[in-house]
């Protein structure tokens, strides 16, 4: 399914150590020690001032005991890339990673231990995982997953997002898969999960992110999750469409202009165009007469309105078409008589007309907070959110570049932005707007930087990327100095 392509996609983003395979791998079954072969990481996590925990392609896993000025290698026992770690503390944590993979280590990622789960069984890929404390662990993954433990990794549960009959989605899913959800069995919802983040103990806020816009938060670590609200959504009064008509009074025309020139620019929006019914036409034209012939006005109001938008200036690709008519309802009558009736239901309007609207639908990254108030979130496109109230309401900001943005932090007055090809962009007002940091204060990088995270106190910060990239900050993200890998060292004179 589409879904699954587009985890995939997410998949080979974040894993662009294609760019970096190599001939010769270590075998990750050895001792704990130096680390000679560079790795792609693609998640740090810093527990306190001392310890942190780096992990990346091919199981690769470093671990610090001085603040991340030194580094060594920690034992995986496995090939396997791993997409996200987290600590609870100096010694307990997390990583995950492809095909459901769970490692566990108590000694600050020196060693792992793999730990089974039912999403390992279906092979499906965790991109996030957040403790909570050394017993409290939430994963995240593709199609909806969300799992959680609360003895250490012993035993996982399956929260997962799920379709059941009154979901939107139910009605796009296949007979096979309708069935299957008439039948109390599990369907689990067409979208991929991207991180995960929780405070940590004594807090219980935990937030996490997704495709579509999907922003979620939680206020028992994990248990239950409430839907966040991304400020900025715009629509217009519903296009008036003549009693079965398809065409529009063109004095339409300049309010959608309008609208197109308020999201042209925004990449991160797209345009949901929903095609409405009143009583009388469903009635004679849909239950008394050839759902067809109805299926086919309600089609041709919907493209009359797309011809305009993308007239306009606004790309096809982000015009998505709402309640399209199920060309192929009598496929689904006989196990369900009542289909084409809420067809009918979600059509009804108290007009004929064509609803607009936008789509919140970007591609979310990473989340972070500093405190259970204020957090930030990464995106792609040059898109970050902010928010101030514990992530119930989150405000877009945007750099000055349309590349992905894929980690973000903030420290008391400070936060800090990294992404593909060497993007670094630093906000003093709280994400509000973005800057390039001053030359003397980052080194030049052109690889991407994947993840980031500051200690507890906001101090010390670290930045983890291609090929074994780690850069740390002393001082609160101000300036930024590389440890790894080492810089080569000046051939001997003669």
């Amino acid at each position: 399914m589409v879904g699954l392509l587009r985890s995939y996609l997410l998949a080979a983003v974040m894993v662009m150590g294609f760019t970096a395979c190599h001939e010769v791998h270590l075998d990750y079954s050895q001792s704990p020690g130096e680390i000679v072969l560079f790795d792609d990481l693609y998640s740090v996590s810093m527990p306190d001032e001392n310890h942190a925990v780096a992990v990346g392609y091919y199981g690769s896993a470093y671990f610090t005991l001085d603040g991340g000025e030194t580094w060594s290698r920690g034992v995986t026992n496995t090939l396997t890339s791993l997409y996200k770690v987290s600590m609870a503390d100096a010694l307990h944590g997390w990583a995950v990673g492809q095909r459901g993979l769970i490692l566990r280590t108590e000694d600050g990622g020196a060693h792992w231990e793999r730990q089974a789960n039912l999403k390992e069984n279906e092979g499906m890929h965790l991109f996030g995982v957040a403790a909570v404390d050394e017993k409290t662990a939430v994963a995240i993954g593709e199609w909806g997953t969300r799992i959680r433990t609360e003895d250490g990794g012993k035993n996982w549960v399956d929260h997962s997002f799920t379709v059941n009959e009154t979901h939107p989605m139910f009605q796009w899913l296949s007979p096979f898969e309708q069935e299957k959800v008439r039948n109390g069995d599990t369907v689990y919802e067409d979208v991929g999960l991207n991180d995960v983040y929780c405070l940590g103990t004594p807090s219980r806020r935990c937030w996490l992110i997704g495709e579509f816009g999907y922003i979620f938060y939680s206020e028992d670590a994990g248990k239950t999750w409430q839907k966040s609200n991304i400020e900025g959504s715009r629509e217009i009064a519903p296009i008036r469409f003549g009693f079965n008509e398809v065409d529009f009074d063109a004095s339409y025309i300049p309010e959608l202009d309008s609208f197109v020139e308020s999201v042209v620019d925004e990449g991160h929006l797209n345009v949901a165009v929903e095609g409405v019914a009143n009583a009388e036409e469903i009635q004679r034209f849909g239950r008394d007469g050839d759902p067809f012939e109805f299926f086919e006005t309600l089609e041709a109001r919907m493209q009359e309105v797309r011809t305009v938008l993308e007239d306009a200036g606004l790309q096809s690709e982000r015009v998505r078409l709402r309640g399209q008519p199920p060309w192929d309802y009598e496929d689904y009558l006989a196990k369900d008589p009542e289909f084409l009736e809420r067809y009918y239901a979600g059509r009804l309007f108290e007009y004929p007309g064509v609803k607009v609207r936008v789509v919140q639908n970007p591609i979310l990254f990473t989340v972070r907070f500093r405190d259970e108030e204020n957090g930030m979130i990464s995106g792609l496109g040059g898109v970050t959110l902010s928010t101030s109230d514990g992530g119930r309401n989150w405000t877009y900001s945007k750099i000055d570049r349309k590349m992905a943005v894929f980690s973000v932090a903030s420290v008391a007055g400070r936060a800090i932005a990294v992404g593909e090809k060497g993007l670094v962009r630093v906000s003093v007002d709280g994400g509000a707007s973005w800057s390039p940091p001053a030359d003397d204060n980052f080194p030049e990088t052109f690889t991407f930087m994947r993840d980031m995270d500051f200690d507890p106190s906001g101090k010390v910060g670290l930045v983890v990327g291609q090929a074994g990239r780690i850069l740390r900050s002393g001082n609160a993200g101000i300036e930024w100095v590389s440890v790894l890998p080492p810089a080569p060292k000046a051939d001997d004179e003669t």
